[in-house]
């Protein structure tokens, strides 16, 4: 028998091959009253408008494999995200591509030409060895653009002073020389057509399969069979008593407001910039599903405000703090887990900041690896 803490993404691959290759029984628990993990989405009742419950979460990928995995669950949609921000009270398109950079300066620069011009502005900062991320952004697009797009929206982001955070953050700082407007570039991109409450379902809906929601492991670890395989997918600290001590994170609050409006910003996210304004995006859903023509017809949309926050027990981790003190002390928890035979996994339990595809690609390859051949 299995028991799999976490019905996230990861979690739910996991379990999904454990019953279905394996033919083994699996119990999954969640602490939540849902599946999904930070990957979930519920109906608005109010309007019908399928909303994520923690931001905006897109498919995307580029690994055959886990495409031809998921398609097993769910069909797509041809969604492909596009994301503006506002700066100054001005909108511009991102991640930074032509269009950003001509309206920014006022230019009307060709494709060719934008390179040279970039680089004019580069070398006017001086920078030839960054040696944090302010650094780092400005050697790739100059202190105007890192200004107006970045500085802001990173100190929200991480509540600090950007000269304090590693160059490794913004290393692949998207950055396009043309009129290529979609947030990613990877070949498949979509939303599950039926919600991603579907897909968790039909994932996690096998014979085999046992799900126990508003369950935490604590309350089921004295009950479970002595040679259970325990997969966990929360926080390794936690699951320790945080006995060598907290690993960081960063979480977010998310403030939902219903507009009677039919469209209240004619995008799906509209990041904000500027460090002025609290919150660093606005999600507006109903824009995730224009196929869906009646959320359309209705008066009203639902929105979200996303503001970043350091995080404490009481709230959701988000984002872990990748640094050289959290690194090291992840490494004891995850050696601890490996001497008590319980397997670490997903994006809390491996402590790494992962889009959805990568951790279904590493639950794909986890399975094969460490469970298959157990």
């Amino acid at each position: 028998m299995y028991c799999i803490v976490g019905a996230g993404i990861w979690g739910a691959t996991i379990a999904e091959r454990i019953a279905s290759v394996l033919n083994e029984k699996v119990l999954v628990i969640d602490q939540r009253d849902h599946v999904g993990g930070n990957s979930a989405s519920f109906l608005d009742e109010q309007t019908g408008i399928e909303c994520h419950r923690y931001g905006s979460h897109i498919f995307h990928t580029s690994i055959a494999e886990v495409w031809d995995y998921l398609r097993r669950f769910c069909d797509f949609t041809t969604y492909r995200h596009k994301v503006l921000t506002t700066y100054a009270g001005k909108v511009y398109t991102m991640p930074i591509n032509l269009e950003t950079i001509n309206s920014f300066y006022g230019k009307n620069l060709h494709p060719y030409e934008v390179k040279g011009f970039l680089a004019e502005e580069i070398a006017r900062a001086g920078i030839t060895s960054p040696n944090n991320l302010e650094e780092q952004a400005i050697s790739l697009v100059g202190r105007p653009l890192y200004e107006a797009f970045i500085k802001g929206y990173t100190e929200k982001q991480w509540e600090c002073d950007p000269k304090q955070l590693p160059a490794s953050i913004i290393q692949r700082l998207p950055l396009r020389f043309n009129y290529n407007t979609d947030y990613f570039n990877d070949r498949w991109q979509g939303l599950p057509k039926d919600g991603y409450f579907t897909l968790f379902k039909n994932i996690l809906h096998h014979p085999n399969i046992t799900l126990r929601l508003n369950t935490t492991f604590e309350t089921v670890r004295a009950e479970l069979p002595t040679d259970v395989r325990i997969i966990y997918t929360g926080m390794p600290d936690q699951l320790f008593h945080y006995k060598y001590g907290e690993l960081e994170w960063r979480s977010l609050r998310f403030e939902w407001e219903t507009k009677a409006v039919q469209d209240y910003q004619g995008t799906t996210v509209m990041n904000y910039s500027d460090a002025t304004v609290p919150y660093t995006r606005i999600h507006e859903f109903k824009h995730y599903h224009p196929e869906r023509e009646q959320p359309f017809l209705c008066e009203k949309t639902v929105i979200c405000r996303e503001y970043p926050q350091a995080y404490d027990r009481t709230q959701i981790p988000c984002y872990p703090v990748n640094n050289e003190r959290n690194t090291g002390l992840y490494a004891l928890y995850a050696r601890e887990a490996e001497q008590q035979g319980i397997l670490l996994g997903g994006r809390l339990g491996a402590y790494r900041y992962w889009d959805m595809d990568k951790a279904v690609d590493n639950a794909l390859h986890t399975f094969q690896k460490d469970i298959m051949r157990h």
